[in-house]
C-alpha cells in the first residue's frame, strides 16, 4: 500500500535539503580564463560576475576589441564551471531523496 503520508515527508525533507543547498551557493566560486591567463573572471554560485583580473598589457586602446573578446570567453568559461558545481552541489544535497526513474532525467532540475 502506498504511503502518502510517508512520501509527503520526504517532500518536505527533500524540500528542506535544497533550499539549504541553494543557501551555500553563494559561497561557491569559480574562475574563467582566456588569453592564456591573460584574462581571468570569477563567479560565485548566484551567478554574478566577483572580479575580473587582466594583464596590464591588454590595456591598450588599439587591442580594446580583443580586450573584450577575451573577457566574454573567460565569463562563459567561469559561468561553464560554476554551473557544474551547482548541479555538483544540488545532487549531493538530494542524494537518496529523489528516486532515480529510468529514462527521465533530473540533471536539469536545478539549473
Amino acid at each position: 500500500m502506498f504511503d502518502f503520508m510517508g512520501m509527503m515527508g520526504k517532500v518536505k525533507e527533500a524540500q528542506a535539503k535544497i533550499k539549504e543547498a541553494q543557501a551555500k551557493l553563494v559561497h561557491l566560486t569559480a574562475e574563467g580564463e582566456s588569453g592564456a591567463g591573460l584574462v581571468k573572471v570569477f563567479v560565485n554560485g548566484e551567478r554574478k560576475i566577483l572580479k575580473i583580473q587582466m594583464d596590464d598589457s591588454l590595456l591598450n586602446p588599439q587591442d580594446k576589441e580583443m580586450l573584450t573578446d577575451l573577457i566574454a570567453a573567460a565569463t562563459n568559461k567561469a559561468m561553464e564551471a560554476i554551473e557544474q558545481k551547482i548541479k555538483t552541489e544540488m545532487k549531493a544535497a538530494t542524494e537518496g531523496m529523489i528516486p532515480s526513474i529510468p529514462g527521465m532525467d533530473l540533471g536539469n532540475l536545478f539549473g
